[in-house]
């Protein structure tokens, strides 16, 4: 026999509950890889801040912390997996565009071919550096995050975006540079972008954490989005 789903009469149905959650995951979603592919493309880029040489794919990039926090708190971590690897496919499917674009013959109109080539040639090797420090980043983030959450009982949500954060930054700032910059810089210089990169980006992940206190309160009294009953067991 059919079952109806049981209705709050002082809310919304099950089903439109269901479905206003599907989607702020879709708009989570498309925010989440346009920062990633903007940070990607810009990122070979620097900029310098008295003396610190910072790359422009910082701006974009972390927002990223707090899009995989809220959605590992509100969907679990298999919802922040699957933003993590349509990110990843984004991003490979934009790689392949562009040297799509880099094979073809050149024109006479536009950009110049020696243009195009020194921004895009140079995004080249950085896609190849970011998307292997991504994935790793974003899989130690989603881990960490669950395990703090786990250790403080759903508490301290400032110290689990925070912790995990620290963690997986640590792993993708390292690799990014490393695989972007060597052999063009030297170690020591590498290891002062590591450095100083690692710094701002938890410098800029503290002073998010407005944000997404902010956020986790739009998605409970606006948008009435409600964490999943266990998310964390989950696979």
């Amino acid at each position: 026999m059919h079952r109806e789903l049981p209705v709050n009469p002082d809310g919304p149905p099950p089903w439109a509950t269901a479905e206003r959650k599907q989607h702020v995951f879709l708009w989570l979603g498309g925010l989440f890889v346009a920062a990633l592919v903007v940070a990607d493309l810009s990122g070979g880029r620097f900029f310098r801040v008295g003396t610190v040489d910072l790359s422009v794919g910082m701006l974009a990039f972390p927002l990223t912390f707090v899009l995989t926090d809220v959605i590992n708190e509100f969907y679990g971590p298999s919802g922040a997996r699957r933003i993590t690897y349509l990110g990843l496919g984004t991003a490979v499917f934009a790689f392949l565009i562009i040297n799509l674009a880099l094979a073809l013959p050149p024109s006479a109109k536009g950009l110049s071919d020696e243009v195009f080539r020194t921004v895009f040639g140079w995004s080249r090797r950085l896609y190849v550096a970011s998307l292997a420090a991504y994935l790793i980043g974003q899989l130690a983030d989603i881990t960490v995050f669950v395990l703090f959450r786990r250790l403080t009982r759903h508490r301290f949500l400032w110290l689990r975006a925070t912790g995990s954060t620290v963690v997986s930054q640590a792993i993708d700032t390292v690799v990014v540079n490393f695989v972007l910059l060597a052999g063009r810089e030297p170690t020591g210089g590498i290891a002062r972008i590591i450095w100083h990169s690692y710094l701002t980006k938890i410098v800029m992940a503290v002073l998010l954490t407005p944000l997404l206190y902010g956020a986790h309160a739009l998605f409970l009294r606006v948008l009435k989005v409600r964490e999943p009953a266990d998310p964390y067991h989950q696979r």
